[in-house]
């Protein structure tokens, strides 16, 4: 008896276009495009990609803004065989070249030339010769779905290449692990070349629904998205729950139609997950833990979360266990390393272009995130290995201080880092975004109600813009360089 192979994701988005020609498939800002449009415009991009010179399994990096050309350029991608390998369309040239030489690609969209050297590039807003054909195309799935990249604590770019190939059950399964639901409207506020948002994006068309991508994170904005297209489905991440909460006018907005928030990307003061629970209610929260790599996946939805305050959930795919530095596994309570895998003797889920993984016997793997679990096998996030601050002996956890820095009113963001001292090593320096003016006193007294003596920072530095990209992450060491090192 012979096994039908897989639908490719071109085949995919092939049948919604034939099922539901007139449907809205992407909406940004003030353009839209039905699901008919999107598989006519995708067919033809993909022979003119074909045309220059992709081919199957090779990447196609893709540095555009968040837009409905993105999403075109990657189904593009996958109509070739080929691997979408997103980068920021913001990043500096020699950053962006450095990424481009790691991951060769066969064709380096929306950079400009001179940052692709020896490669073939087509600028943003490129369109196809007209007489080229936008009937179907399909040249099969490439062997790997995705190929993002991640600077970590390093800030050396590496690629992390997906072992799933670009078939719809690498994201209906996740989709519905996540709360998606088939014809959902869902809401993404991050940018593309992240992984969650890009991911997201396409769990999202897969189910036949309408994705609204912002151009750019606005907390108003995402209200006001949610109550104009009725959205089902968000993503956020805590940063952008955080100014969304904040904002004066937020009870003006209609969000009723919301049956899920999903946030990720970082930790979430209980504090503010409290706050969005009272506002939306438990069962529409859920929270959603893994790496990049995606060894394994935590997945807790808020009245779980309630039982057991502070958790990201047990494990949904894969397994998880916190070891100490000999690699002995931890009691319940204890702070240590988290280990992942798939499951013993399993293939792995990804693979690493420019970096290697650390791995441990058994097939165990750590990213580097720092916690422990109760007794119930419920996991609970310290904060990352690498952005730990020793003092005096002492281990200091930078998101226990944001965290407590945040719950202030007039905090809009905080980073802390690690810096020099001459008798202790290190002690902590808070970067802090405000509302009005406020002086270290006010901070450091804010701060003694919530937190050990030796954690408070040493110092407090005020900053203008946000600390956290689209996507909250925070580059922790070009911080702590730019504080410390003397030619900068």
């Amino acid at each position: 008896m012979s096994v039908a192979a897989p639908q490719t994701l071109a085949a995919r988005f092939a049948e919604l276009a034939r099922t539901d020609p007139h449907g809205v498939a992407v909406t940004c800002a003030d353009q839209s495009i039905t699901r008919a449009e999107l598989e006519r415009r995708s067919n033809q991009l993909a022979r003119a990609y074909q045309q220059l010179g992709v081919t199957r399994d090779s990447f196609v990096t893709i540095g555009l803004p968040n837009g409905i050309e993105f999403v075109t350029a990657a189904i593009a991608a996958w109509k070739c065989g080929a691997t979408p390998q997103p980068i920021s369309a913001k990043l500096p040239g020699r950053e962006t070249a450095a990424i481009i030489a790691l991951a060769r690609p066969s064709l380096v969209v929306g950079v400009a030339e001179e940052d692709a050297p020896g490669h073939q590039v087509v600028a943003a807003g490129f369109r196809p010769a007209a007489d080229i054909s936008d009937s179907p195309f399909d040249l099969g799935a490439a062997a790997a779905l995705k190929a993002p990249t991640s600077g970590g604590s390093s800030g050396r770019p590496k690629l992390i290449v997906s072992a799933d190939p670009a078939t719809a059950d690498a994201l209906l399964p996740l989709a519905q692990v996540i709360g998606m639901a088939d014809r959902d409207t869902v809401l993404i506020t991050g940018p593309l070349y992240h992984n969650a948002p890009f991911t997201l994006t396409f769990c999202g068309l897969a189910l036949g629904g309408h994705v609204v991508l912002m151009p750019r994170f606005d907390a108003a904005d995402a209200l006001a998205s949610v109550q104009a297209h009725r959205v089902r489905w968000m993503y956020a991440v805590p940063t952008m729950m955080n100014r969304m909460w904040r904002l004066p006018e937020r009870a003006g907005f209609d969000v009723g139609s919301l049956r899920v928030v999903m946030h990720m990307a970082a930790p979430c003061p209980a504090w503010l997950k409290h706050a969005w629970i009272e506002w939306l209610g438990a069962e529409r929260v859920l929270e959603l833990y893994a790496g990049t790599e995606m060894q394994a996946v935590t997945v807790v939805a808020g009245p779980e979360w309630l039982a057991h305050p502070g958790t990201v959930g047990r494990p949904v795919v894969g397994e998880m266990v916190v070891l100490d530095p000999d690699g002995a596994v931890l009691p319940p309570g204890e702070v240590g390393e988290v280990w992942m895998r798939r499951g013993e003797g399993m293939a792995g889920s990804y693979r690493y272009v420019g970096a290697e993984a650390q791995v441990r016997e058994g097939g165990w793997e750590s990213v580097g995130d720092m916690g422990w679990m109760d007794g119930e096998g419920y996991l609970y996030l310290a904060d990352r290995k690498a952005d730990m601050i020793h003092v005096g002996g002492a281990n200091v956890y930078p998101a226990e201080i944001e965290n407590a820095l945040l719950e202030h009113p007039q905090v809009r963001s905080a980073v802390v880092i690690g810096v020099p001292h001459e008798d202790l090593g290190q002690v902590p320096h808070a970067l802090v975004e405000t509302e009005r003016p406020l002086t270290e006193d006010e901070l450091g007294s804010h701060l003694a109600e919530r937190l050990a003596r030796y954690k408070i920072p040493r110092s407090f530095e005020r900053v203008d813009g946000p600390l956290r990209d689209e996507a909250g992450k925070v580059r922790r060491a070009s911080l702590v360089a730019a504080r410390t090192e003397p030619d900068r």
